[in-house]
């Protein structure tokens, strides 16, 4: 089969398009004909060696999580899954999506949403699934609340924007000029352009405040978060991994960080939203898996508006 290779931390230059070998899957697995997947910030952060002291030195390396796809083969231990199922999900670290077929956990996939083709479902999982368990697991989101999601029209910002609304809660969603009219169609209550007006000196305050970019401390959001608020961020910083054991224990404001765990129930979840129209895709660009090289060098820009999605297999 084709897959996208690494032999070693580096830059996008060290993305290989190659020949390897059919993956074989164990007992708990399905074999999974892959058509679509997407870049995350995650996967460049891997290939550039961010993450080695979790990831290690074992090379050759397929990086990917996000899947879309068919299933060729069930595992022994599988049920509920048969060949021919179109599915979406993720696959566990370090990846192996970047490829035309991958031995997926059963637990980590989910039947395809009907009403999405398969590029579209392989730019969901994992974006949408950190957004759903910021807002919710650490959120602890009620309906009648105030967020704000700052990056609010980036990979993961589309749908925390959606899913919020979807939880019933006033959105107020951050994004710079160009952008406005997309976040608001998502169905942001109001939007603030930071280009033009600095969020943590207005005069609102927020239940959630969801810092999917990072560019903000918890410091800095602390006025404009209610007593009991809870600040969340993609990306800890040192202040905020501190600040998130320190408000554990004290009353009022709480510090916290996402670390996204990929899972069926919550791929059910996200389906049921996607199929009610509650949540839609937003895809900046596609790109074949053989030019994968660029599309995460336009990752790594950070300037991509909703997901870059990799088609895999036409």
């Amino acid at each position: 089969m084709k897959a996208v290779v690494i032999r070693r931390y580096g830059s996008a230059e060290v993305l290989q398009y190659e020949d390897v070998a059919l993956p074989t899957i164990k007992p708990d697995q399905l074999l999974v004909k892959i058509h679509a997947s997407s870049v995350n910030p995650i996967d460049w952060k891997i290939r550039k060696g961010m993450l080695r002291l979790l990831i290690g030195n074992k090379f050759p390396m397929i990086l990917g999580f996000d899947l879309a796809g068919e299933v060729v083969e069930v595992g022994s231990s599988v049920t509920g899954f048969q060949a021919g199922d179109a599915i979406y999900g993720s696959t566990a670290l370090p990846g192996g999506a970047y490829a035309e077929f991958a031995a997926v956990s059963a637990n980590l996939v989910a039947p395809k949403p009907t009403n999405l083709n398969y590029e579209q479902a392989g730019v969901v999982p994992l974006a949408a699934l950190t957004a759903l368990q910021a807002l919710r697991e650490q959120g602890n989101i009620q309906s009648g609340q105030s967020v704000l999601i700052n990056g609010a029209a980036g990979g993961v910002g589309i749908f925390a924007v959606q899913i919020a609304k979807a939880l019933g809660t006033e959105v107020t969603g951050v994004c710079s000029t160009k952008n406005l009219d997309l976040v608001k169609s998502l169905g942001a209550d109001k939007v603030i352009d930071y280009t033009q007006q600095d969020f943590t000196k207005d005069t609102n305050s927020y239940d959630i405040i969801f810092d999917v970019v990072g560019k903000r401390s918890p410091a800095e959001c602390k006025r404009v978060l209610k007593s009991n608020g809870v600040y969340i961020t993609t990306i800890p910083s040192a202040e905020s991994f501190v600040q998130s054991i320190l408000t554990t224990f004290l009353p009022g404001q709480k510090v916290k960080f996402i670390l996204e765990k990929p899972n069926t129930k919550d791929l059910l979840y996200l389906k049921e939203l996607i199929e009610a129209d509650k949540i839609r895709v937003v895809i900046h660009r596609t790109y074949p898996l053989k030019e994968l090289a660029a599309a995460h060098t336009e990752s790594e820009t950070e300037r991509a508006i909703g997901k870059i999605a990799i088609a895999v297999t036409q």
